[in-house]
C-alpha cells in the first residue's frame, strides 16, 4: 500500500585503470596516455539510488567515458559538524557504482555550485554565522568552505577514490562561474580565488582542479568554459600547458515556473562539440546535464521546476531522449575513431570556401582525420577536399576520420525520434478516495513571535518551511470595505482578514517583487489579518546572497501604513508540524471526507498500489493549483499547476 499526501490550494564493466591525472596543452593526461574525454552530468540527489546503476549504464552506452557530478553542501551538512551522507545522499555509493562501470569520475566540490539549486548548495546556517560573507575574501566564510572540501576529498581518499590511488575521480572542481560576481567584491574577489585555488591544491588529490568561468584561474587550476558555444566564446586555456575543457556543454534550458520551455535540438549540440574540438583543441566535453532528474522536496532554487532537464538525453525518469541520445552517441563514436590521431597528430587547416574550413589532423604513421566545417547557417554548401566533392549542410561540420570517408555529420540524424507516453494505471478521481485536513489560519493572538515591523522571511524562516504567516490584530470603528496594500519581494501571497481569503498575487522568475492591492472586507472592532507569504525555493546564484531579502516590504490599509505595526508571526504550516506527510503524524489527526468547501489551504490524503513492473511511475496533479506532495513520507516536490506558460499550459503536471 502507497500513501498519497499532497498540500493544495483549491482553484476552478570492467573498473577503469588508476594513476596520476597530469595535462599538457592538448588534453588530460591519464596514466601517461593522453585522453580525449566526452562526460555527462548526473546529479546523484536529483535521482534515487535504485536509479543510479541504470543511468551510468545508458550513459555508458551512449558512448561517455565519464561522469560528473555537483557535491551538494545542504544536503550533506544541514547543521555545522552534523553529516548526512544516507539515500540519495550517499555520494561514495554513487562515486563506486562509476567506477563498477568502468568510467571516470569529475567531481565538482564548488562547495558554492548554484545548479538551480536552492540556496547555490549552501547550508543557510552560514547566514548566520557572525560577520560572514559568502564567496569572498573573507574569513569565516573560508574556514566552513575549507572544512566542507577538506571533508569531502579526505573521504573520497578513505576509499581510494582518486585516480592517483587507482580510483575513477579524474579532476575536480572549486569555486563555480566565479568570474560572474567577482566584480562586485573588489579587491576582495582576485584574493578569494587565489585563496580558493591554493587551498584546493594543497589537498593534495593527485588529479588536475578546474575552475568553470574563471579566465584567470591560477595556475595549476585549469580554467574551463560553460554555455552552448564554447567553440565560438571560450576565450582558451590561460596558459599553454593547460587543455581546453568545456564542464558544462548545455543539453537544454531550465525551466522556471511560467516560462515557455526552449528546446536544443541535437544537431545544434553536436556542430558545437565538434567545433570546439577542432577551434579551440578541445579534449574534454561535459554535457550538463545528461541526466536532470527530480528536484525532490524543497530543494530547487527560486521559481524552478520540480522536473529538471528533462529535455537532456536521458529524460526526468531515466529514460533515453531520442534523437539526441543516438545523436550523440553516433558522434562519440566517430569522434573516438580518431582519437589519438586528434591527440598526437599535427594540426592544419584551410579555407574550403567564404564559409567553409577544412581542419585536418596528420599522425607520425600515415594515419589522417579531418572535419570540415560549415558555418553558414543559411545555405548548405559542396566543397572540394582532397580530390573529391562533399556536401555540407547548412552549419554542420563532417567527420572523416580516415580523411575520405564521412563517418558522421552534426546535422544528419539517423536516430529515430522518441516518444514519451504515460498509460493510466491507478485513477484517483472519486471524492471517496481521498480525505481532507484544513490548514489553521492562525491570528495575532495565535503567535508567539512578534516584531514592531515587516520581518525578512529568509531570516525569520531559517529555511526550516517555504511558508510564513505575517499577522496583525486591527480596529476598525465600523463595518466597510477597505483597500488592503501589501508590497512583497516574493514569491507568493495569500491574504486573509477574519479568516476569510480575500486576494492572490505572485511574482515570476525575472520579477519575484509584486503588490497585491484590493478591496478588503472589515467588519466593526477587531479585524484579524493573516498574511500567508510563500517562497518557491531560495536564491541560487548572485553576489552578497547572504544580504538578499524575500518576503513582505511594506502593508497598509487605506491611508493607514502598518509596515510598523505590531506584528506576530508564524514559521510553517500546522500540517508540517504535525508531519501530516507521514504515517505516524497522519494517524493522530483528524482527517475529514473530501468536501468541495471554498477554503483555500488544505491537506489531502490518499492511498493506491504501487503499479506493477519496473517502469517509472509519475503521478499527474493536472487538477490541482499549488502546494507539494509526499509519497510514504518522502517529498516528491513542489507543484504550481495555476501559474500557466503564456499559451495557458501549465508548466508541469
Amino acid at each position: 500500500m502507497v500513501w498519497l499526501w499532497w498540500l493544495g490550494a483549491v482553484v476552478a564493466a570492467a573498473a577503469v585503470s588508476g594513476g596520476d591525472v597530469t595535462y599538457d596543452g592538448r588534453s588530460l593526461i591519464i596514466g601517461g596516455q593522453r585522453k580525449l574525454i566526452f562526460s555527462g552530468s548526473i546529479h546523484y540527489p536529483r535521482s534515487t539510488p535504485d536509479m543510479w546503476a541504470s543511468l551510468i549504464s545508458k550513459a555508458k552506452s551512449g558512448g561517455l567515458d565519464a561522469i560528473d557530478t555537483y557535491v551538494f553542501w545542504n544536503l550533506h551538512e544541514p547543521q555545522p559538524g552534523q553529516y548526512d551522507f544516507s539515500g540519495r545522499r550517499d555520494l561514495l555509493r554513487f562515486i563506486k557504482e562509476i567506477q563498477s562501470q568502468g568510467l571516470y569520475a569529475c567531481l565538482r566540490i564548488g562547495p558554492f555550485i548554484e545548479g538551480e539549486w536552492s540556496y547555490g548548495g549552501l547550508p543557510f546556517w552560514l547566514h548566520d554565522v557572525p560577520n560572514i560573507e559568502f564567496r569572498t575574501d573573507n574569513e569565516p566564510f573560508k574556514f566552513y568552505m575549507q572544512n566542507f572540501t577538506t571533508k569531502i576529498v579526505n573521504m573520497m581518499k578513505s576509499e581510494n577514490l582518486y585516480a592517483s590511488q587507482g580510483g575513477p575521480i579524474i579532476v575536480s572542481q572549486i569555486e563555480n562561474e566565479y568570474q560572474n560576481v567577482e566584480k562586485a567584491f573588489g579587491d576582495k574577489g582576485p584574493s578569494y580565488v587565489r585563496w580558493a585555488a591554493a587551498m584546493a591544491v594543497g589537498l593534495n588529490t593527485g588529479v588536475p582542479w578546474v575552475m568553470c568561468k574563471q579566465d584567470d584561474a591560477p595556475d595549476p587550476v585549469i580554467n574551463s568554459c560553460n554555455g552552448m558555444m564554447c567553440g565560438e566564446t571560450f576565450v582558451g586555456p590561460n596558459s599553454p600547458n593547460k587543455p581546453a575543457m568545456w564542464t558544462e556543454d548545455w543539453t537544454h534550458f531550465y525551466d522556471n515556473y511560467g516560462n515557455t520551455t526552449k528546446v536544443r535540438p541535437a544537431q545544434d549540440i553536436a556542430y558545437h562539440v565538434a567545433l570546439f574540438i577542432v577551434k579551440m583543441n578541445g579534449s574534454y566535453i561535459n554535457y550538463y546535464m545528461y541526466h536532470g532528474g527530480t528536484n525532490f522536496g524543497r530543494n530547487a532554487s527560486a521559481f524552478m521546476l520540480t522536473s529538471y532537464y528533462d529535455q537532456a538525453p536521458l529524460d526526468e525518469y531515466g529514460l533515453i531522449r531520442q534523437p539526441k541520445w543516438g545523436h550523440l552517441k553516433e558522434m562519440h563514436a566517430a569522434v573516438k575513431l580518431c582519437s589519438q590521431t586528434l591527440l598526437y597528430g599535427t594540426k592544419t587547416n584551410f579555407s574550403l570556401g567564404s564559409r567553409q574550413q577544412a581542419y585536418v589532423y596528420n599522425g607520425g604513421n600515415g594515419e589522417c582525420a579531418a572535419f570540415l566545417v560549415n558555418t553558414d547557417a543559411a545555405s548548405d554548401a559542396e566543397v572540394r577536399f582532397q580530390d573529391q566533392t562533399y556536401r555540407l549542410p547548412r552549419k554542420s561540420i563532417s567527420i572523416l576520420p580516415d580523411c575520405k570517408t564521412v563517418a558522421f555529420n552534426t546535422a544528419k540524424v539517423s536516430s529515430q525520434y522518441s516518444t514519451r507516453t504515460m498509460k493510466p494505471v491507478v485513477k484517483l478521481d472519486s471524492p471517496e478516495r481521498w480525505q481532507e485536513f484544513d490548514e489553521a489560519i492562525p491570528s495575532f493572538s495565535d503567535t508567539l513571535l512578534r516584531s514592531d515591523s515587516l520581518l525578512e522571511q529568509m531570516n525569520t524562516t531559517k529555511d526550516a518551511s517555504d511558508y510564513l504567516w505575517y499577522t496583525a490584530s486591527y480596529q476598525q470603528s465600523e463595518e466597510l470595505q477597505s483597500v488592503i496594500t501589501v508590497d512583497s519581494r516574493g514569491h507568493v501571497l495569500r491574504a486573509f482578514v477574519n479568516e476569510v481569503f480575500f486576494g492572490s498575487r505572485h511574482g515570476i522568475y525575472r520579477n519575484q517583487s509584486f503588490t497585491l492591492e484590493t478591496d478588503a472586507p472589515f467588519k466593526s472592532g477587531v479585524n484579524n489579518i493573516s498574511l500567508l507569504s510563500i517562497m518557491i525555493g531560495l536564491p541560487d546564484s548572485g553576489p552578497h546572497m547572504e544580504g538578499r531579502a524575500s518576503g513582505l516590504r511594506n502593508a497598509s490599509i487605506g491611508d493607514k501604513d502598518l509596515t510598523y505595526y505590531s506584528w506576530g508571526y508564524q514559521v510553517g504550516l500546522v500540517g508540517e508540524k504535525l508531519q501530516l506527510y507521514t504515517e505516524e503524524g497522519s494517524s493522530k489527526a483528524e482527517w475529514s471526507k473530501f468536501n468541495h468547501s471554498s477554503q483555500q489551504l488544505k491537506w489531502y490524503k490518499s492511498n493506491f498500489d504501487a503499479p506493477e513492473g519496473a517502469d517509472p511511475v509519475a503521478l499527474n496533479l493536472g487538477s490541482m493549483g499549488k502546494g507539494a506532495a509526499w509519497i510514504n513520507g518522502e517529498s516528491i516536490g513542489r507543484y504550481w499547476i495555476s501559474f500557466p506558460q503564456p499559451n495557458g499550459s501549465p508548466s508541469q503536471i
